[in-house]
């Protein structure tokens, strides 16, 4: 018996994130072979993103023209709230609104939308080969080996920040980041859910925000960071305290509310923990926690 031939793509895109499938779907229809490889089981299995979509996107990305209304939510405007601000009740924050005409946001249900344009992607003729990871690649004269994954004239790499093609090509690599965690809390209300709350605090989101918006049969609330050393889970272990601090985390079996920058949230909820890192929050229709264990049950932020 002879070995069966490695498998011949044109391109292999490495990741089923929002740009490794538009990538992919683009390069089918333009009559290329293209395999597209994700180590998860399916495309919207924990996504790390929070999966607003801003309009420049929807504007200029024409596979975007299509996506369910059942999937998205619109939101008008921004709701800055001033730092530093901790007043009794919620409604008496300080805030200023920017908008512009015609200009939104998306919120998504982002599993069932990264899903969907999978399934765009394989109807423009790409192949989806679910749990398989990249493991490497060697240059060759006309392309790429990628051992088992067959062979590539070229090799897109749409697996995140740290991606392993990058490190594994020598490519330039981040080495800035933004650690971030976010919450989804199943039937809450927000007072102005046409809005994106923007938090302003140098204490517990230093270089960056945290946010509360309306998404899809959910509210989302998080908060991202800058770090100046010390990795992942200096950044969480900070950001936990603080939050704990101000009442933003609420403890198992606490019927508490969300103090400070949540305020809109007209609604609590029974909290549940991460089996990873002990973080505790409320429960959540998926359970999302940044702390790198993968058994939230949910997604990083």
């Amino acid at each position: 018996m002879t070995a069966a031939a490695p498998r011949t793509a044109d391109c292999v895109v490495v990741g089923a994130s929002f740009a490794g499938l538009a990538c992919a779907t683009a390069l089918a229809r333009a009559g290329l072979r293209v395999t597209v490889l994700e180590k998860k089981s399916d495309a919207g299995e924990k996504p790390h993103t929070t999966g607003i979509i801003v309009k420049e996107a929807i504007d200029e990305v024409a596979l975007l023209e299509g996506l369910p209304p059942d999937m998205v939510r619109r939101v008008n405007g921004v709701r800055l709230y001033a730092p530093s601000v901790r007043p009794a009740m919620h409604n008496d924050m300080r805030h200023v609104d920017l908008a512009a005409p015609g200009y939104y946001f998306l919120t998504t249900d982002t599993p069932r939308v990264l899903r969907w344009l999978a399934g765009k992607a394989e109807a423009a003729g790409a192949r989806m080969e679910y749990n398989r990871a990249f493991t490497g690649a060697v240059r060759t004269q006309d392309g790429f080996e990628l051992g088992e994954a067959g062979r590539t004239r070229y090799l897109v790499g749409a697996d995140g920040p740290r991606s392993r093609v990058a490190q594994a090509l020598e490519l330039g690599v981040n080495r800035k980041f933004l650690f971030g965690m976010e919450h989804e809390y199943a039937g809450v209300e927000l007072a102005e859910p046409d809005k994106l709350h923007c938090f302003i605090d140098r204490k517990l989101a230093p270089g960056y925000i945290g946010w509360l918006v309306a998404g899809v049969g959910v509210a989302q609330a998080g908060l991202a960071r800058r770090v100046a050393g010390g990795g992942i889970h200096t950044a969480l272990s900070m950001a936990g305290r603080r939050a704990r601090r101000s009442g933003s985390i609420c403890e198992d079996g606490a019927e508490t509310r969300a103090g400070g920058s949540c305020g809109p949230i007209r609604d609590s909820a029974p909290s549940a923990r991460c089996a990873g890192c002990s973080t505790a929050f409320r429960a959540m229709r998926r359970s999302i926690c940044c702390c790198g264990h993968g058994r939230c049950g949910g997604r990083r932020g």
